[in-house]
């Protein structure tokens, strides 16, 4: 009889991915994946450890899964990913109900982890990070029309606030005959829609081809049948060269569609976050890439009370966003980490301070966003079919304009029967909140 194995995966696309890669080699080794903890024999969680709000969900987890062991409805937990490797000393220590930890590094062996946990054997097996493989097959956890396609692990950026670099080890750009070779299997499977994902896609190939290969890797992804639309997410605002917007112009299947972390628009600031620019600088950028690309999306991301942030600072922020009108932004209050070095700074900021200061961003981009999801009324739009709801009796899906998972969605009306990953032209002709309303052309 063989043993069932539930999968919590937490936090980022890419560790999603990470997630997936394990999941096709429990299969691969005879395991039974389950959709439901309380069915499995052992529950294995793939934890995030980024911010304080992402431990908070990854303990929680554990802390769930801990009373379905107490009342037998399980017999093991498993603790991979980014929370077992940053706290590999603490875990056992403060959750005692844990089984077996594993680092990162040790991913490619999740299928005799598992056989040795069942065992009765206490595990903690952390390997050198850089052993965590980033080719293989994967067993998607995605709707089959759209998939992420990690390029690169690990980060070089190195800023002040981030504890990825001391998580997942320096950056590490997979070989462009993997990536490629895996994108036409998606292509083959019925993947639609690649999500480019990486901690800084726009590095992509410096470590191992010595120059940006981004633009590259972009135009031989263009060439896939039955790829149609490409989506890059985590661009670095440094390395947005004039060669990446001409790319994004020429390949048809490149959306105009650009996810580019600020962090902050205060010269002073992003100094102290170890990152370039400032807001005229920046300014110039995102004037170049709209120049370029006139009906291009920019989506980004902010972080408010950042150590030394005074009034001035948060001013500037709040004027930066009026000014550029960004079409999507996430905005979150500043998490001290252990072990970086914003966390050791002077000045910290008062939490409530700054939570009210991401609140007073997000209502700015409310305003924003309203007004900008007006300007598609009575417009034609393309969507991607995500599903049917029979609430409303309406399909559901996503504009070119809007990532899975983070930005907005569309409710359509149509007749004839539409299928997951169909794409179809919308004519919108109202909004609800954040989202759009329309009628398939």
């Amino acid at each position: 009889m063989s043993i069932k194995v539930g999968f919590i995966s937490l936090g980022c696309p890419k560790n999603q991915v990470d997630a997936e890669l394990m999941l096709s080699k429990l299969e691969n080794a005879g395991f039974e994946i389950v959709d439901v903890a309380y069915e499995a024999d052992i529950v294995i969680i793939n934890t995030c450890g980024f911010i304080e709000d992402a431990k908070k969900e990854s303990i929680d987890n554990i802390l769930e899964m801990a009373e379905l062991k107490k009342d037998g409805s399980i017999q093991k937990i498993l603790v991979t990913g980014c929370l077992a490797e940053r706290y590999k000393d603490e875990i056992f220590k403060e959750l005692p109900e844990v089984d077996g930890i594993m680092g990162i590094g040790a991913n490619a062996d999740i299928a005799e982890a598992v056989k040795a946990v069942m065992n009765d054997e206490k595990l903690a097996d952390f390997p050198d990070k850089e052993k965590m493989p980033l080719d293989g097959e994967r067993l998607l956890t995605t709707p089959k029309h759209w998939a992420y396609l990690k390029i690169a692990d690990g980060c070089s950026n190195c800023c002040s606030y981030c504890a990825i670099p001391s998580i997942r080890g320096a950056f590490r750009s997979r070989k462009m005959e993997n990536i490629i070779k895996e994108a036409e299997q998606l292509a083959k499977d019925g993947t639609k829609e690649l999500v480019v994902v990486a901690q800084d896609t726009t590095r992509y190939g410096l470590d191992i081809y010595g120059k940006l290969m981004l633009p590259e890797l972009l135009r031989e992804l263009n060439k896939i049948d039955g790829i149609k639309w490409i989506r890059l997410l985590y661009c670095y605002p440094d390395r947005i060269t004039d060669e990446l917007l001409d790319t994004v112009n020429e390949c048809e299947k490149v959306l105009h569609y650009f996810d580019i972390p600020l962090q902050h628009a205060d010269g002073r600031i992003l100094k102290a976050m170890n990152r370039t620019g400032d807001r005229e600088s920046l300014t110039k950028l995102i004037e170049k890439i709209r120049s370029k690309i006139p009906d291009v999306i920019l989506r980004t991301t902010f972080i408010t009370g950042f150590p030394g942030e005074d009034e001035e600072a948060f001013n500037a922020l709040s004027e930066f966003v009026d000014d550029i009108q960004f079409d999507r932004l996430g905005c979150f209050a500043y998490s001290s980490e252990e072990g970086t070095p914003a966390a050791d700074m002077e000045n910290q900021i008062d939490n409530d301070i700054k939570k009210h200061r991401a609140d007073v961003i997000m209502e700015q981009q409310f305003d924003i966003f309203q007004y900008k999801q007006k300007q598609y009324i009575d417009t034609v739009q393309k969507c991607i079919v995500e599903g049917y709801d029979a609430y409303t009796d309406s399909y559901f899906g996503r504009t070119w304009m809007d990532a899975p998972e983070i930005d907005s969605v569309v409710y359509f009306t149509g007749r004839g029967d539409y299928d997951e990953g169909d794409i179809v032209d919308v004519e919108i002709f109202d909004i609800n909140d954040y989202d759009l309303m329309g009628e398939i052309v």
